[in-house]
């Protein structure tokens, strides 16, 4: 942040250094609609969620009843861990420089993730991609999303701030 404040300062003509856009905290999600039928998958994805963040993940419950899907309303459908502080950090540098550059014909990250107030939700196709998971000892490759909350009031604040960062968008 020490190299990325001045820039961020210089480019938007911010009179106050409490105006600069920040990360706030990082928010990690895996959605497990077929785990209504079998428990295990959430115990599962708990752990290895919580292995991924290095904080304990908590499961996420179904708030209406949905006939169709089989679905009752308080089941467990997926997992949910939100860091903030070192731990943030420490998971937004392993993104940015272990677990993305492991996806296969990875080019960059686009930019449609935005949110129009400067927050960016990133997809992810396969849990695998970080090296706290031992790919052996998966039953299911699980997908997940990864919100970057930030204090950006615009997306286009967010996007630099992202991109002094480290993020690595598509040019």
């Amino acid at each position: 942040m020490e190299k990325v404040a001045p820039a961020l300062q210089k480019e938007f003509g911010y009179k106050s250094p409490m105006q600069l856009p920040q990360l706030k905290s990082i928010c990690l999600n895996i959605g497990l609609g077929e785990a209504s039928q079998n428990n295990k998958l959430i115990e599962d994805a708990v752990n290895e969620l919580s292995r991924i963040a290095g904080q304990h993940a908590v499961p996420t419950r179904a708030k209406k009843s949905i006939a169709a899907f089989k679905l009752r309303e308080g089941m467990a459908i997926g997992c949910r861990v939100t860091l903030r502080g070192d731990r943030m950090w420490d998971f937004f540098d392993k993104l940015v420089n272990i677990a993305l550059p492991r996806v296969r014909d990875f080019r960059g990250i686009p930019d449609r993730g935005f949110d129009g107030r400067g927050n960016f939700t990133l997809g992810v196709k396969e849990h695998t991609i970080f090296p706290e998971i031992e790919i052996d000892k998966v039953e299911r490759v699980k997908g997940m999303n990864v919100t970057v909350v930030t204090s950006a009031g615009t997306d286009k604040e967010g996007k630099v701030l992202l991109e002094m960062l480290g993020m690595p968008f598509k040019k």
